[in-house]
């Protein structure tokens, strides 16, 4: 399966024959100008949360894809009446089969609304089940002890984790929740986006090989097999 970059904390999983998008936010990230949104096809569009920063492209990409949202209920309610297909509703503990695999919503610590300040539900992650391996995608949370109960029901093969700190995890708690999960790779997102977010590339990869895991800090557009 291939997985591209497109900056912050948006992903397009390309796995099962399906084009999984994540938490899309291009057009107003300053550092995926070159990204093209009017060219990313979508079957699915899935989001851990409200903030703008998560869903700013979702509508549009949306909409013009007819890709199906899962996410939170309030979230996904607010993206249909706007129309867009908000097919997979879930809450926390929800598991949904998808053509490509399983999709199952965990906890995260983290705050949600929606971009005009609707009421967005709880935060979100997933752990996703395709080709044979096993994901987790934290969106933005704190480090929580409810990333144990990952690592004792999944066997993981990577995770994707925020590491920018300020609004998430930190690089140091991110390694803390990589050993809790039991995930041996990271894949960074949720950095250098904004000021407050911004870390040192070689210091993060030192601290991650000295905590015996490889972090992957990927260019925006960048496209890696997994």
């Amino acid at each position: 399966m291939n997985l591209t970059y497109y900056g912050h904390a948006c992903f397009l999983l390309e796995a099962g024959g399906s084009k999984v998008l994540f938490d899309p936010f291009i057009r107003h990230n300053p550092l995926a100008q070159n990204v093209n949104v009017d060219k990313i096809e979508a079957d699915f569009i899935l989001l851990s949360h409200g903030h703008g920063d998560h869903v700013g492209d979702a509508e549009e990409i949306g909409q013009r894809t007819g890709a199906d949202l899962l996410g939170m209920v309030e979230v996904l309610g607010w993206f249909e009446q706007k129309g867009l297909k908000a097919t997979y509703s879930m809450n926390l503990g929800g598991t949904v089969k998808l053509p490509f695999g399983t999709v199952k919503m965990v906890a995260a610590a983290h705050s949600s609304s929606l971009p005009d300040g609707s009421y967005g539900g709880l935060a979100a992650g997933f752990v996703i089940e395709t080709e044979g391996k096993t994901f987790y995608f934290a969106g933005d949370t704190a480090l929580t002890y409810d990333m144990k109960i990952i690592g004792e029901r999944h066997q993981l093969d990577f995770a994707i984790l925020p590491i920018g700190g300020h609004y998430t995890m930190g690089v140091d708690d991110a390694l803390i929740a990589a050993d809790w999960t039991g995930a041996p790779k990271v894949i960074g997102m949720h950095y250098d986006t904004f000021p407050p977010l911004v870390i040192n590339h070689e210091e993060a990869k030192t601290q991650a090989q000295q905590a015996g895991k490889e972090l992957v800090l990927l260019n925006i557009g960048e496209t890696i097999t997994l």
